[in-house]
């Protein structure tokens, strides 16, 4: 088995006490997720429906499951009796639909607005300026079934750090600028979520709160 348990020693180790760790297991098997386990490790990211279900079916109940890709409204239903956080809020549309499936599920389930900061057409995640607006329309006040957390966002996979770090600044501002102006109040409203293997030691210096780290982890992905 890859050295997942001394892998993971090292991140953990690498990471200031208010940092969070999300081990990114999608595409790895249960006994990788254990190992990481074994160590400590109780957040885990996965990006799609039938294997966080199998998952979360078959490894321990004290794991916290993070969805950590882009998710199709249609697909909430089957996640929302047990998701600790979506992390990537893309739309107003998916946000109603979580609201709704929690509800169902008699459950507040922790979300992160996703923004788009990267210089990418693939990336998802609302633009600065359609997230000042989703905010000020305020629709989301009204959903008691859904916590926003915190921001989320992916910079550009390049090899100019200076690019990585500026873009993730732009988010560490963005924070700033959102959370004087909507949720002052909130403690819950704390999360930065950027970096991931390639990157996360610039977001470290961008106050991220939580990371994502897969392959440094676990490797190359077991298809």
């Amino acid at each position: 088995m890859y050295n997942v348990k001394g892998n993971i020693r090292k991140v953990q180790a690498s990471l200031p006490d208010d940092v969070r760790l999300v081990a990114v297991s999608k595409f790895h098997p249960n006994e990788y997720v254990m190992a990481a386990y074994e160590e400590g490790q109780r957040v885990f990211g996965e990006s799609h429906e039938q294997e966080i279900k199998q998952k979360y079916a078959t490894l321990p109940h004290d794991i916290e499951w993070h969805f950590i890709g882009h998710l199709q409204t249609n697909k909430v239903k089957y996640i929302a009796p047990y998701i600790s956080m979506i992390e990537a809020v893309d739309s107003m549309k998916l946000l109603k639909e979580i609201n709704k499936q929690a509800e169902k599920n008699s459950r507040v389930i922790k979300v992160l607005i996703e923004l788009h900061i990267a210089e990418e057409e693939a990336k998802y995640g609302f633009t600065l300026d359609a997230c000042r607006q989703m905010l000020e329309e305020g629709e989301w006040r009204e959903m008691k079934n859904v916590q926003i957390c915190g921001l989320m966002m992916m910079a550009s996979f390049v090899k100019d750090e200076s690019q990585v770090e500026n873009e993730m600044m732009q988010a560490a501002n963005f924070f700033d600028e959102v959370k004087t102006k909507y949720f002052a109040d909130d403690e819950t409203f704390c999360e930065r979520s950027w970096g991931m293997s390639s990157d996360y030691h610039i977001a470290l210096k961008c106050r991220s709160t939580m990371v994502r780290i897969g392959t440094t982890i676990f490797g190359p992905r077991v298809y």
